[in-house]
């Protein structure tokens, strides 16, 4: 190896440890520009090029590597059927990969894990239950298989042997399984109508995620941003729209379990309409450019906005090309509303609503990222809860022709009505499809995804009912805060 290919992989290496990525990024596109038969420089340049946000660049960086004999070229099959499927929107390709990964090796667990829940974002319950089944054949006792059964399968009762085989593997494989065996548990005892053993799971996988983490919900900080967010949007804004590629989409929002998958699956069945599903695109930008968000608006000026806005549309047309009306369902977009209306003064929002002790039990029993620490603890629900109603109260104040409220309870309950309301606000002319929502062939990659599959039921509407013991604190609190 000559001195010159030592100091290019050296420095190339010692940039990405450092996560220095652009700089890292630079220096394997020198190195493989002069030494081009490296695949595991052409791997790890597909890596940085994904955190980057360049998707296309690192497929074709990951097939060079496949193309150079990379070592365990399942990986780079399964890494190629991620960025597919997350950041590209192709699900089909996606499949295709992780089929050539386990044809490569069929023992491959994490393809195979992958692909139950590609198959489950599009719907396919049978398909799902086999993937996640081959993997119990090679190991009855893998712990996310199990649990993603769990979340699947429909009990006997409550003494169904997954239901036994779920609680044998609880305390064997350390707090973050535990937490998501426990889910699965949970969710199988409802099913099954033992409510009492199904809180207490819920409760123990609630606990069990806490301990995997250092995740804290943090009452007052979100008091404080909160307060933030109103003093620094006191007024609407009133200026053009800015010239783009595609008009923007419909925002779709709420406090999360609240109803706006259904909303999103009911448009998008509209002839219309394309769902977009959950975009990054604007709390992105909080995190990013205009970091530290709100902080960072007085100093940033109108172009700077501006081009962001250009550059959000740019990027939906390029992802969804054919689309006519799209939505953009983020449910913590409901903090962003006085940003998406300084880029996109026409765009519309549609904030989903729902029974508040229905949407926390729903949040509770649900295994959530870290990021979203409230949902571990029912009091630390409502506390979150009413901070959301404070803030989308300001938004509604400011553009109270612009927001509309989706309310679930009363969209189960008679749906005309509700969409009829839904449709005109957005423009659209009624559409019958828009009521076999269930049908739509699309993916959906949200914890509602097995809901939105079902014709419209209401057995969710009022389900706080069987747990009226348990919910009796964050009851008393919530109607003595006004709730």
């Amino acid at each position: 190896m000559s001195q010159s290919l030592e100091s290019l992989l050296g420095q190339a290496a010692q940039l990405r440890r450092a996560g220095r990525t652009a700089e890292a990024l630079a220096a394997y596109e020198r190195l493989l520009a002069a030494h081009p038969d490296l695949p595991d420089s052409w791997y790890n340049l597909a890596l940085l090029q994904r955190k980057a946000g360049r998707p296309e660049a690192a497929l074709a960086s990951y097939d060079q590597a496949l193309r150079r004999g990379v070592s365990d070229p399942e990986e780079v099959r399964l890494n190629r059927a991620v960025i597919l499927s997350d950041d590209l929107r192709r699900e089909v390709e996606a499949e295709a990969e992780l089929t050539a990964a386990l044809a490569l090796n069929p023992r491959y667990v994490p393809a195979l894990l992958n692909l139950g829940n590609l198959h489950e974002d599009r719907g396919r319950r049978a398909e799902a239950v086999a993937a996640y089944e081959a993997i119990v054949a090679l190991d009855p006792a893998d712990p996310d298989a199990l649990a993603r059964l769990g979340g699947l399968a429909t009990p006997s009762g409550s003494d169904d042997p997954l239901i036994g085989r779920l609680r044998g593997a609880i305390g064997r494989h350390g707090p973050a399984r535990d937490a998501a065996l426990g889910f699965a548990l949970g969710r199988m005892l409802d099913a099954a109508g033992a409510y009492d053993e199904a809180f207490a799971a819920y409760a123990a996988a609630n606990a069990a995620s806490r301990a995997s983490g250092t995740a804290r919900y943090d009452r007052a900080a979100m008091e404080a941003q909160v307060d933030a967010l109103i003093a620094a949007f006191p007024k609407p804004w009133t200026g053009p729209p800015v010239a783009g590629t595609r008009p923007p989409p419909v925002f779709v929002c709420g406090m999360f379990r609240s109803g706006s998958t259904l909303a999103e699956q009911v448009l998008a069945s509209h002839a219309r309409v394309t769902a977009g599903g959950e975009l990054d695109l604007i709390p992105a930008m909080t995190r990013g450019p205009l970091a530290p968000w709100p902080a960072s608006l007085k100093a940033t000026t109108p172009a700077t906005l501006d081009t962001l806005a250009a550059g959000c549309l740019a990027t939906l047309s390029a992802i969804f090309p054919a689309a006519d009306v799209l939505t953009d369902k983020r449910p913590d977009n409901l903090m962003h509303i006085g940003l998406i209306k300084r880029l996109f003064p026409d765009a519309k929002i549609v904030n989903s609503v729902r029974d508040p002790l229905d949407n926390a039990l729903s949040v509770y029993f649900l295994h959530l990222d870290h990021g979203m620490a409230y949902a571990l603890d029912l009091m630390d629900i409502g506390h979150y809860q009413r901070q959301q109603q404070r803030m989308m109260a300001h938004w509604k104040s400011l553009y109270p022709n612009d927001i509309l409220h989706f309310d679930y309870d009363a969209f189960v309950a008679d749906p005309r009505a509700p969409l009829e309301r839904l449709l005109a606000f957005l423009g659209l002319d009624w559409d019958d499809n828009c009521l076999a929502f269930h049908k739509l062939d699309n993916a959906v990659k949200t914890a509602s995804v097995w809901q939105v599959r079902e014709p419209l039921y209401q057995r969710a509407s009022g389900r706080a009912r069987h747990y009226q013991h348990q919910l009796a604190p964050l009851k008393a609190w919530l109607e003595e805060s006004g709730s």
